[in-house]
């Protein structure tokens, strides 16, 4: 997808930070865009913004519960009348479950999984067959998140969802390169968005938690000066699409950390010859092509 212009982008959580960050750098870029948010005033926000700019036919907003499939289905469906194909999936709606594994109940796996894993999953069953169908090629971005590869304390579900997220992503990747179709795992750092505000979304089936005094607190974190503005955020994003990263990362301070990490994890190999025969029958295994070098 180096060629961008007059294309379709369906972004999920996209009427507010990182999502509304891609979704200006797609309509900067000629793209036509549906922002797919479960909050109607953000949603409000974002095409009035959009509007304002004199780029309000590049845009159209849809409510969408990203756990709700058949509301998924009827999204796509929209979105089809609306600017015909989609060629740019980017499954970005999240919310961050974060608090201490000893106070976790049932319903703090049940919804953040639910969200962040199952959101992508419908996502995927909803617009790869699409894209398969019209056979021009496009691009599937997921929003991981460094905690996906460093995690850190009190993460455990938050974490568990975003690695999951990596590993789902290397391995469409190499499967869908046949039929031209980039995957990307998008792992970002800090950015100035709402996750703060993740309790307000919390259904009322999934109110039996351990982490309501955590979110509470959350919800009182103010962002930072210093991370980076969704507006770079979703630039550096859209180039990684452009080039089809299968890693996109937007924060260099993150890099001698996961350096220390894969040293970590080469460093608990066990230190003795390797098996040939064995090595032989499981070659396949051990060289995935989707990380051999391409130029």
């Amino acid at each position: 997808m180096q060629e961008v212009k007059g294309k379709v982008a369906f972004i999920t959580g996209g009427a507010s930070g990182i999502g509304l960050g891609i979704a200006k750098a797609c309509v900067n870029a000629g793209m036509k865009v549906v922002m797919a948010d479960i909050r109607q005033d953000h949603l409000d926000e974002a095409l009035k913004f959009f509007k304002d700019k004199g780029q309000g036919g590049h845009v159209h907003g849809i409510k969408l519960d990203v756990t709700d499939r058949a509301a998924f289905e009827r999204a796509a469906d929209e979105t089809e009348r609306v600017f015909g194909k989609v060629h740019l999936l980017v499954n970005n709606a999240g919310v961050g479950v974060i608090g201490p594994i000893r106070q976790t109940k049932y319903a703090d796996w049940d919804w953040g999984l639910e969200v962040l894993i199952g959101g992508v999953v419908n996502g995927i069953q909803t617009f790869l067959p699409r894209l398969l169908k019209h056979g021009e090629g496009g691009h599937i971005c997921s929003t991981s998140s460094m905690t996906g590869l460093l995690p850190i304390g009190r993460s455990a579900i938050y974490s568990l969802a975003k690695a999951g997220l990596v590993g789902m992503s290397e391995a469409m990747r190499e499967e869908l390169r046949e039929d031209n179709i980039g995957v990307s795992a998008f792992c970002p750092g800090p950015v100035q968005t709402n996750i703060r505000e993740t309790g307000k979304l919390r259904p009322e089936k999934y109110k039996d938690s351990g982490y309501i005094d955590a979110e509470k607190q959350l919800q009182q974190r103010p962002n930072s000066s210093n991370w980076m503005s969704h507006e770079e955020c979703g630039e550096r994003v859209l180039a990684g699409i452009r080039r089809n990263d299968l890693y996109i990362f937007t924060h260099r301070e993150f890099k001698e950390g996961l350096a220390r990490k894969c040293e970590l994890m080469l460093d608990s190999f066990p230190d003795e010859p390797i098996d040939t025969v064995r090595a032989n029958e499981i070659g396949f295994l051990l060289w995935p092509p989707v990380f051999a070098k391409r130029k």
